[in-house]
């Protein structure tokens, strides 16, 4: 007969306050509840009879808050902060979080609400006997260690945390969903990294709290029949932080608390880049810039993809000697033009390569690989000084961090693999490499090494990053995240709303797309996977191309890239087209809106604050405005409803019969809407019908916005002292700051920069505009304002 073995008991045997931590004592372990401050509460389980002191990279907040009491009953631990209550059941040890009214936010499963698994972890031992296979992929090629001695690295756990959420609660953020996913409740969400994928263990409530799961390894969410969790893979106790923000911008404000401020992108950054696969020479690069200008086409940066290098010498951070000659005198010419350059550095590198053979010296590669270690100091170090010797120090403005997983198993396969499938070998593959508990965060470790080499090189020139892998932290590092090498269709187009809503939802400021997608044609493999064979010469692609110029338009960095066809927007007809008078539209458009935009930046740094919105970070309690996946708020005042739908062309350029040049737009409650074209004024908490043709996207603006705007430029500083022409949607009182600084530097960061205040009186239909507090280097001195007023129709 089988006897049950009883399982530890979890009830609470003993409480003890130790200075500004409450520790509680069962049979199964050690529960910590730390408040980092009044509304923040860090929550540590562990099987072992000690906490952890390992430090992590995402969280660098590790102040106390001494400002909370507690007291124990019969059955209930209460413990008070002035924000938040949390009252654990002695029982079951699980844990309910209240507002300060009473209200409850979240509760923990009421039995068994935490487990840990423990497991063994092995670690790939570095010698000759080490079987790797060689392969082919679009990011260069990758050794795949087939079979490898391991040595025991330690014991961890796969750790599970059930919870139970509310009904109507809406659940965003976990990074980034090629799945096209806006709420997550009802959903499994796979967090992990991809091509087109990128996991962050930050979920973001409507209720006005998050959760961060502070681990560094692949993570699973799950909302569906089988429980409602979180489960990671690798971690040496349970760690999470519980941040009450009463809003969703509150919340992003705590995450930020505990992870870093999001640094201040120059303002080039701001304004158009234009990227292909590729461009070949110094030449065509200066070429191009010169026929933007001569067709003035606003344009701030170019990117220089893959292959600047010699031959096949895959990574190798120089230029090649035939076709960049003279790197300085390139950049002086381009500087010249005004435009910055950006350029694609890979973490793995050719064996035949002077990059890698130093490297190897130094042993600072990841084991079986020719991939660098960016978890220790020295391979960080040894990666940036071969980048500033070959590239940083002949002009090189900004970089692209391509294959930042560096990962892809998925890659390696001629049809997609199921979701579970991607995650199980993106871990399988990643911890052959990386010790377990950070197969995540390659990413974040990579951005650091850009970030801090930089800034230790010069305060002149801010830290751009472009990178395909974001995670915990990451927006300390300057880093721009974009969605991967997606396909041309208009599906995926529509996806990549919710995909850049969750994503900023995160906690991570600056995303990003390849408008028009990166592949367009159809190819042998899954993920080559466009509709349009012809490419521009396909009149339904130029539509969908136009529709995606006009969304990434509002994107926080608006740039053009892919493979198969050129993507210079004169390419999609001539001036006179409707496609190309469209696309010029809205790259105008851009560089008018350009004080509104960096002034929003500037609010990312100064308030913590999210430009790409969901409509729930405004309207909560609008139970439609949460579900909508297909529009968004451009930071305060801008609604933004992308076209995601042929009207004109269908592919193969056959025209689309009778179908109508509008589209749904849900104008969200507890505020009156303006259209931004026509000027008509509409009640909000209604479904209308928005004229779309196709120089047209639907933009609708709140009452009580203050929107500054500017002339149409050729580059963000073309006319420093142009006039502002300041546009105020009445109905309620506004007021707004503009913030101005010198564009390229880190002295804002010692307070050199400008605001000015607009404040808009709805009494007496005035607005006063201040004078501009601060100052910085060459800031202008007279200012000239053009104010419009919208009246209400």
């Amino acid at each position: 007969m089988l006897v049950v073995k009883r399982r530890p008991d979890k009830k609470i045997t003993g409480v003890k306050r130790i200075q500004d931590t409450l520790i509680l004592y069962s049979e199964d372990g050690l529960t910590k509840l730390e408040p980092k401050s009044s509304n923040i509460i860090r929550i540590v389980y562990t099987l072992k009879d000690n906490f952890s002191g390992r430090a992590k990279p995402g969280v660098v907040y590790n102040k106390l808050f001494s400002g909370w009491d507690f007291n124990e009953t019969e059955h209930e631990i209460k413990l008070n902060t002035g924000s938040l209550s949390l009252v654990i059941d002695k029982n079951t040890a699980s844990i309910r979080y209240y507002d300060q009214s009473g209200k409850l936010l979240l509760g923990e499963r009421d039995y068994e609400s935490r487990n840990l698994e423990e497991f063994d972890s092995f670690q790939t031992v570095r010698d000759e006997n080490i079987k790797v296979e060689r392969i082919v992929t679009p990011d260069g090629i990758k050794e795949v260690v087939k079979e490898a001695p391991k040595v025991f690295d330690r014991k961890l756990y796969r750790t599970r945390l059930y919870l139970n959420w509310q009904e109507g609660e809406a659940l965003y953020g976990l990074g980034q969903h090629e799945e096209g996913y806006l709420n997550l409740r009802g959903k499994t969400v796979f967090v992990h990294q991809a091509n087109k994928k990128i996991g962050i263990p930050f979920l973001v409530s409507s209720l006005g709290y998050g959760i961060l799961m502070d681990t560094y390894s692949p993570m699973i969410f799950n909302d569906t029949n089988s429980g409602s969790y979180f489960y990671t893979e690798a971690d040496e106790e349970m760690d999470y932080y519980f941040i009450y923000g009463v809003n969703m911008d509150g919340v992003i404000r705590g995450y930020r608390q505990l992870t870093g401020k999001a640094v201040m992108l120059p303002k080039w950054a701001f304004g158009f880049i234009q990227s292909r696969e590729r461009y070949e020479t110094a030449e065509e690069l200066n070429d191009i810039v010169k026929e933007h200008r001569k067709r003035k086409i606003g344009l701030d940066g170019i990117v220089l993809d893959w292959c600047s290098w010699e031959g096949e010498l895959w990574g190798q951070k120089t230029f090649d000697k035939e076709r960049f000659a003279d790197p300085a005198a390139m950049m002086e010419e381009l500087h010249g033009n005004h435009a910055y350059l950006m350029m694609s550095v890979w973490p793995n590198m050719s064996k035949e390569c002077d990059n890698y053979r130093e490297f190897e010296k130094e042993q600072l590669l990841l084991p079986a690989s020719s991939i660098y270690d960016p978890f220790r100091e020295e391979g960080r170090k040894l990666y940036w000084k071969q980048a500033e010797e070959g590239l940083f120090r002949h002009g090189v403005d900004a970089w692209w961090c391509d294959s930042s997983e560096p990962f892809t198993p998925e890659w390696n396969h001629m049809g997609k693999p199921e979701p579970s499938t991607m995650y199980h070998e993106f871990y399988d593959t990643a911890s052959r490499y990386i010790p377990a508990e950070l197969t995540n965060s390659y990413g974040l470790f990579h951005a650091r090494t850009i970030y801090e080499g930089q800034r230790e090189e010069t305060e002149e020139k801010r830290v751009v990053n472009l990178t395909r892998n974001g995670y915990t932290g990451q927006q300390r590092y300057g880093a721009i995240l974009w969605s991967g090498d997606i396909s041309a269709d208009w599906t995926t187009m529509k996806r990549q709303i919710a995909a850049g809503l969750n994503f900023c939802a995160s906690g991570i400021p600056y995303w990003t797309l390849d408008i028009g997608a990166f592949f367009v044609k159809k190819g042998v493999q899954w993920f080559w996977d466009g509709d349009y064979e012809k490419g521009y010469d396909n009149l339904g692609y130029r539509e969908l191309f136009t529709r995606w110029f006009q969304y990434g338009c509002f994107l926080p960095v608006f740039r053009s890239h892919g493979t198969d066809c050129r993507r210079e927007l004169w390419n999609f007809g001539d001036p006179g087209n409707m496609f190309y008078d469209a696309l010029i539209k809205m790259n105008q458009l851009r560089y008018r809106l350009m004080p509104y935009i960096y002034s929003l930046a500037a609010k990312v740094w100064k308030d913590d604050y999210t430009m790409l919105r969901l409509l729930a970070f405004d309207f909560p309690q609008d139970a439609a405005a949460r579900e909508i996946d297909d529009q968004f708020l451009f930071g305060d005042s801008l609604m933004v409803c992308p076209v995601t739908r042929p009207m004109y062309y269908d592919k193969g350029s056959r025209p689309v019969e009778n179908a109508a040049k509008t589209r749904r737009v849900y104008l969200p409650e507890g505020t009156g809407w303006y259209d931004f074209w026509t000027e008509e004024y509409y009640e909000g908490g209604q479904v209308i019908t928005a004229d779309a043709p196709i120089d047209r996207i639907p933009i609708y603006v709140k009452t009580g916005s203050i929107i500054p705007m500017t002339c149409s430029m050729q580059y963000v500083d073309e006319i420093p002292d142009a006039p502002i022409e300041v546009w105020v949607y009445p109905g309620r009182d506004a007021v707004y700051e503009l913030y101005e600084d010198e564009g390229n530097s880190y002295r804002y960061e010692k307070g050199e920069y400008t605001i000015t205040i607009m404040t808009w009186s709805e009494e007496s239909r005035e607005l006063k505009i201040s004078e501009p507090s601060g100052s910085y280097p060459c800031m202008v001195k007279i200012r000239t304002y053009h104010v419009k007023v919208i009246s209400e129709r």
